[in-house]
Protein backbone atom coordinates (compact mmCIF):
# COMPACT_ATOMS: atom_id res chain seq x y z
CA UNK A 1 0.00 0.00 0.00
CA UNK A 2 1.49 3.38 -0.94
CA UNK A 3 2.27 5.72 1.94
CA UNK A 4 1.24 9.35 1.42
CA UNK A 5 2.86 12.14 3.39
CA UNK A 6 2.26 15.72 2.34
CA UNK A 7 2.69 16.04 -1.40
CA UNK A 8 4.63 12.83 -2.05
CA UNK A 9 3.57 9.19 -2.22
CA UNK A 10 5.99 6.35 -1.51
CA UNK A 11 5.92 2.89 -3.10
CA UNK A 12 8.32 -0.05 -2.85
CA UNK A 13 10.06 -0.84 -6.14
CA UNK A 14 8.60 -3.96 -7.73
CA UNK A 15 8.35 -5.28 -11.26
CA UNK A 16 4.96 -3.53 -11.47
CA UNK A 17 6.60 -0.09 -11.26
CA UNK A 18 10.01 -0.94 -12.78
CA UNK A 19 9.21 1.36 -15.73
CA UNK A 20 8.91 4.27 -13.27
CA UNK A 21 12.48 3.63 -12.09
CA UNK A 22 13.67 3.49 -15.71
CA UNK A 23 12.00 6.83 -16.37
CA UNK A 24 13.53 8.39 -13.24
CA UNK A 25 17.06 7.06 -13.88
CA UNK A 26 16.97 7.83 -17.59
CA UNK A 27 18.72 5.89 -20.33
CA UNK A 28 22.08 5.92 -18.55
CA UNK A 29 20.95 4.53 -15.20
CA UNK A 30 21.18 7.51 -12.85
CA UNK A 31 24.93 7.76 -12.33
CA UNK A 32 26.35 6.75 -15.67
CA UNK A 33 25.20 3.15 -15.70
CA UNK A 34 25.16 2.35 -12.01
CA UNK A 35 21.57 1.08 -11.85
CA UNK A 36 21.99 0.74 -8.09
CA UNK A 37 24.49 -2.11 -8.42
CA UNK A 38 27.56 -0.34 -6.97
CA UNK A 39 27.26 -1.87 -3.49
CA UNK A 40 25.89 -5.19 -4.79
CA UNK A 41 28.95 -6.06 -6.90
CA UNK A 42 32.70 -6.09 -6.38
CA UNK A 43 34.57 -3.25 -8.08
CA UNK A 44 35.71 -5.22 -11.12
CA UNK A 45 32.27 -6.69 -11.83
CA UNK A 46 30.51 -3.37 -11.31
CA UNK A 47 32.71 -1.56 -13.83
CA UNK A 48 32.63 -4.38 -16.38
CA UNK A 49 28.82 -4.38 -16.19
CA UNK A 50 28.35 -0.60 -16.17
CA UNK A 51 25.32 0.36 -18.22
CA UNK A 52 22.91 -2.11 -19.76
CA UNK A 53 24.28 -5.18 -17.94
CA UNK A 54 23.95 -3.49 -14.53
CA UNK A 55 20.38 -2.58 -15.49
CA UNK A 56 19.64 -6.22 -16.36
CA UNK A 57 21.24 -7.43 -13.12
CA UNK A 58 19.26 -4.98 -11.00
CA UNK A 59 16.06 -5.92 -12.77
CA UNK A 60 16.78 -9.56 -11.84
CA UNK A 61 17.23 -8.50 -8.19
CA UNK A 62 13.92 -6.63 -8.26
CA UNK A 63 12.26 -9.64 -9.90
CA UNK A 64 13.10 -11.80 -6.87
CA UNK A 65 10.50 -9.83 -4.92
CA UNK A 66 12.70 -8.94 -1.97
CA UNK A 67 12.95 -5.39 -0.61
CA UNK A 68 15.35 -3.26 -2.68
CA UNK A 69 14.16 0.28 -2.22
CA UNK A 70 11.43 2.85 -2.50
CA UNK A 71 10.26 5.34 -5.09
CA UNK A 72 8.85 8.75 -4.18
CA UNK A 73 6.13 10.05 -6.48
CA UNK A 74 4.76 13.50 -7.11
CA UNK A 75 1.39 13.01 -8.77
CA UNK A 76 2.08 9.98 -10.97
CA UNK A 77 5.74 10.77 -11.66
CA UNK A 78 8.60 9.02 -9.85
CA UNK A 79 10.78 11.84 -8.52
CA UNK A 80 13.06 10.09 -6.04
CA UNK A 81 14.69 6.79 -5.17
CA UNK A 82 16.24 5.29 -2.04
CA UNK A 83 18.00 1.93 -1.96
CA UNK A 84 17.36 0.03 1.27
CA UNK A 85 17.77 -3.68 1.81
CA UNK A 86 19.26 -6.12 4.29
CA UNK A 87 22.97 -5.36 4.67
CA UNK A 88 23.95 -8.82 3.44
CA UNK A 89 22.55 -7.87 0.01
CA UNK A 90 25.47 -5.45 -0.33
CA UNK A 91 28.70 -7.50 -0.30
CA UNK A 92 30.81 -4.47 -1.19
CA UNK A 93 30.10 -2.93 2.22
CA UNK A 94 32.16 -5.51 4.09
CA UNK A 95 34.99 -5.28 1.55
CA UNK A 96 35.43 -1.58 2.37
CA UNK A 97 37.36 -0.39 5.41
CA UNK A 98 34.95 2.55 5.64
CA UNK A 99 31.73 0.52 5.62
CA UNK A 100 32.59 -2.70 7.49
CA UNK A 101 30.00 -3.78 10.04
CA UNK A 102 30.72 -2.59 13.57
CA UNK A 103 28.91 -5.50 15.23
CA UNK A 104 26.81 -8.57 14.42
CA UNK A 105 23.42 -6.88 14.83
CA UNK A 106 21.28 -7.55 11.73
CA UNK A 107 20.56 -4.26 9.97
CA UNK A 108 19.15 -2.86 6.79
CA UNK A 109 21.36 -0.47 4.88
CA UNK A 110 20.47 2.70 3.04
CA UNK A 111 23.09 2.84 0.31
CA UNK A 112 22.00 5.49 -2.16
CA UNK A 113 19.55 8.10 -3.36
CA UNK A 114 18.61 9.57 -6.66
CA UNK A 115 16.30 12.57 -7.04
CA UNK A 116 15.00 14.11 -10.24
CA UNK A 117 16.82 17.40 -10.79
CA UNK A 118 13.57 19.43 -10.58
CA UNK A 119 12.77 17.97 -7.13
CA UNK A 120 16.13 18.35 -5.38
CA UNK A 121 16.17 20.38 -2.16
CA UNK A 122 12.42 19.91 -1.76
CA UNK A 123 12.29 17.30 1.02
CA UNK A 124 12.34 14.18 -1.15
CA UNK A 125 15.39 12.67 0.59
CA UNK A 126 13.93 13.18 4.05
CA UNK A 127 10.60 11.73 2.91
CA UNK A 128 12.35 8.66 1.51
CA UNK A 129 14.45 8.10 4.65
CA UNK A 130 11.38 8.33 6.90
CA UNK A 131 9.55 5.80 4.74
CA UNK A 132 12.58 3.50 4.57
CA UNK A 133 12.65 3.42 8.37
CA UNK A 134 8.93 2.64 8.39
CA UNK A 135 9.31 -0.20 5.85
CA UNK A 136 12.26 -1.67 7.75
CA UNK A 137 10.21 -1.61 10.96
CA UNK A 138 7.28 -3.30 9.23
CA UNK A 139 9.74 -6.05 8.26
CA UNK A 140 10.86 -6.51 11.88
CA UNK A 141 14.13 -4.63 11.48
CA UNK A 142 15.22 -2.63 14.51
CA UNK A 143 18.34 -0.97 13.08
CA UNK A 144 18.80 0.97 9.85
CA UNK A 145 22.25 2.23 8.93
CA UNK A 146 23.48 4.68 6.31
CA UNK A 147 26.74 6.09 5.03
CA UNK A 148 26.09 9.80 4.37
CA UNK A 149 28.69 12.38 3.50
CA UNK A 150 29.52 15.24 5.84
CA UNK A 151 30.39 18.09 3.48
CA UNK A 152 32.61 20.96 4.48
CA UNK A 153 30.81 23.37 2.18
CA UNK A 154 28.92 22.97 -1.06
CA UNK A 155 28.79 19.38 -2.27
CA UNK A 156 28.20 18.26 -5.84
CA UNK A 157 24.97 16.31 -6.29
CA UNK A 158 26.87 13.34 -7.75
CA UNK A 159 29.02 12.97 -4.63
CA UNK A 160 26.03 13.09 -2.28
CA UNK A 161 24.44 9.89 -3.59
CA UNK A 162 24.64 8.32 -0.11
CA UNK A 163 22.87 11.31 1.43
CA UNK A 164 23.96 14.17 3.65
CA UNK A 165 24.79 13.60 7.31
CA UNK A 166 22.70 16.50 8.62
CA UNK A 167 19.50 15.13 7.07
CA UNK A 168 20.00 11.82 8.89
CA UNK A 169 20.84 13.56 12.17
CA UNK A 170 17.74 15.75 11.86
CA UNK A 171 15.59 12.63 11.50
CA UNK A 172 17.11 11.04 14.62
CA UNK A 173 19.99 8.89 13.39
CA UNK A 174 23.09 8.76 15.57
CA UNK A 175 26.62 8.72 14.24
CA UNK A 176 28.18 5.47 15.41
CA UNK A 177 31.47 5.41 13.51
CA UNK A 178 33.48 7.70 11.24
CA UNK A 179 36.26 5.86 9.47
CA UNK A 180 37.25 8.47 6.94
Amino acid sequence: MPEKTGIYICKPLTMDNWKDLEDLFGPHGADGGCWCMFFRLVYKDFHENRGLRNKELFKEVVGRGQPVGLLAYYDDKAVGWIAIAPRNEYPRLDRSRNYKAIDAVPVWSITCFYTDRDYRRKGVTRFLIENAIRIAGENGVGVVEAYPVDPRGKVQDATAYTGLLQVFLDIGFSEVARRS
